[in-house]
């Protein structure tokens, strides 16, 4: 997982709300290997008509916005399933970050397992931002300062503090894990299992 510290990057408005996994990637594609990539998979049906074709109309098939790093989404984003695939859509496209004033705690869940920042600002915030970025602009995520950066303006979010290590250093909890092997075997030698 690849360490996240700051991000400045175009942010794509989509203010609509419930944007679920089935639209982030629809379940057709959930038997591909995330390796094999899964870019051409997000919002597929939202990005691409019957035959193949982009719609101009989709925010990240539109100028300025199709390189976004950053989604600044309505409520709720990521409900549904627990589809993991989402996640890996997501990063592969270059979406390193999703700014929304509530989301799923099981997508919660497993963006921060794979490396997606989720920050979480006041609905009024997000108004804002979804306002402001209707014209293509970067916005800067910075999780070592924990604030949203928007010109002048800086937006402060809270974020769990094992979180925020696991993606300052690029490590999820499996490897955080591997880092006590000494101290679960020395436990495990304490107290044998009967």
């Amino acid at each position: 997982m690849r360490p996240f510290t700051r991000l400045t990057a175009i942010a794509a408005p989509m203010p609509e709300a419930n944007i679920d996994t089935d639209r982030i990637i629809p379940a057709r594609f959930v038997d591909r290997r995330p390796q094999d990539g899964l870019a051409d998979c997000l919002f597929h049906d939202q990005r691409f008509d019957e035959g193949g074709s982009e719609r101009p109309g989709f925010i990240l098939n539109r100028t300025g916005w199709r390189d976004a790093g950053i989604l600044v989404t309505g409520p709720n984003f990521g409900c549904g399933s627990s589809r993991e695939h989402a996640i890996f859509a997501l990063l592969d496209y270059g979406i390193r970050a999703v700014i929304a004033p509530s989301v799923a705690e099981i997508f919660t869940n497993n963006a921060f397992e794979n490396g997606l920042l989720i920050v979480t600002l006041d609905a009024a915030i997000i108004e804002g931002l979804l306002d402001r970025t209707a014209t293509p602009r970067p916005l800067t995520v910075d999780l070592d300062a924990q604030a949203v950066i928007d010109g002048n303006a800086s937006h402060p979010f809270a974020i769990d503090p094992r979180r925020r290590r696991c993606l300052l250093e690029g490590t999820d909890t499996l490897s955080l894990t591997l880092r006590m092997a000494d101290r679960i075997a020395a436990f495990e030698a304490r107290y044998p299992a009967p």
